[in-house]
């Protein structure tokens, strides 16, 4: 029998039913593209690169009616910026930009690439702007294509995107959407009951960016209790500052009934919390919950494998094989050190919501990241039209 608290999560979730563009067509869709609308949306981040395979349906110009197709991405840890990491984001582009062409026949017009808005922001902060050049003329050389452009999204942009993306039209304007990821973070809400208006909610902080920060605080002591402790301090330091001001000019807390959040964190944060919903794309969560995880990770990560999860799991019901292998995919993305600082943050933007008197509703959204891409591209079929 499944238990109240998890008949209401299920509840909840299905209130998001149309999230994230019918999402649900990753699966159901026999991936015939020959002949069929479809576009290719590829993304240089701080961590990899990301494909979304895009068929435009009906009057999907006008409406934003699309289906993913596909989505697919590669860890390259492109914003270390080392010779090592920009070789592997450079084959990893040039891997996925291939596969759009030559195995699903997408002609180069319909591949629409750029950078993340988390790699502008990291390369300007540390004065590696050069770096995103170098890249861009390094793929063109590549792939033979002197004239294609390849630019950074504006933090705003992709903000705005990735709130028409993945909040449906019914949440639109009652929701704050907020996108950890590694590189930055950014989000916001639309205050006016339109969409020309955007409230932009910005850090300069993201998963990555504050597991760097706390690396260059460790010293000879490189123990996992060490790494908390000086992780602890960054948070409490200036991404605590910046956190608590951003909230608080962005007018959110008193606008905002949902506090939506999505990233590759909110992804594995509700894998690892809640793996009996595994399926469910749009999962409601309890801040409380977070807590608990975050002191799981710290002080007993090896009962976070995914053979230890599907032990726990005892409804027969469930596709435990489809779960363990969820929970296999967050561990090769994230290790513990990684999760550490992804769920810091998280939980230092989620206690800004956490209030005496009215309690949000939170959601964390798993595949958010086709969202702002696949809006952006939609955006710019219309505007080549």
């Amino acid at each position: 029998m499944l238990t109240n608290l998890l008949l209401r999560k299920i509840t909840l979730s299905l209130t998001w039913t149309f999230l994230l563009i019918n999402l649900h067509a990753q699966t159901s869709i026999k991936h015939k593209f020959k002949g069929t609308n479809v576009y290719a949306g590829i993304e240089i981040g701080s961590k990899g690169v990301k494909m979304s395979l895009i068929e435009v349906t009906g009057s999907g110009l006008k409406n934003g009616n699309f289906n993913i197709l596909k989505d697919t991405s590669t860890n390259t840890d492109f914003i270390t910026f080392s010779k090592e990491s920009f070789q592997a984001t450079l084959k990893g582009l040039t891997g996925l930009y291939g596969v759009a062409k030559k195995s699903y026949q997408i002609p180069s017009e319909k591949i629409f690439i750029v950078f993340s808005s988390g790699v502008k922001v990291v390369s300007e902060r540390e004065n590696k702007t050069s770096w995103l050049t170098n890249m861009s003329d390094s793929f063109k050389i590549a792939i033979n294509e002197p004239d294609r452009v390849i630019k950074p999204i504006e933090v705003i942009d992709e903000a705005r995107l990735s709130h028409l993306g993945i909040v449906p039209e019914s949440k639109r304007y009652t929701t704050f959407l907020i996108d950890i990821g590694s590189g930055n973070t950014k989000g916001g809400y639309f205050p006016s009951g339109n969409t020309k208006n955007f409230s932009l909610f910005q850090l300069t902080w993201g998963t990555k960016s504050i597991s760097n920060a706390t690396d260059k605080r460790l010293d000879d002591d490189r123990t996992v209790v060490n790494f908390n402790k000086q992780m602890q301090r960054v948070l409490s330091g200036q991404a605590d500052e910046e956190i608590t001001y951003a909230v608080n000019v962005s007018g959110a807390y008193n606008m905002s009934d949902n506090i939506a959040f999505s990233g590759g964190i909110a992804w594995a944060t509700a894998n690892l919390m809640y793996p009996e919903l595994a399926e469910n794309q749009v999962v409601p969560v309890l801040y409380d919950d977070v807590v608990k995880l975050s002191e799981r990770v710290f002080k007993s990560y090896l009962s976070l494998s995914d053979t230890a999860i599907v032990k726990t799991i005892q409804d027969n019901s469930l596709d435990k094989k489809f779960i363990g292998n969820e929970i296999r995919k967050v561990n090769k993305v994230f290790d513990q050190r990684a999760l550490m600082s992804g769920i810091g943050l998280l939980l230092k933007i989620m206690r800004q919501f956490e209030g005496v008197y009215e309690k949000k509703q939170f959601y964390f959204i798993k595949n958010g990241q086709v969202g702002w891409i696949s809006a952006f591209v939609n955006q710019t079929i219309s505007e080549n039209k």
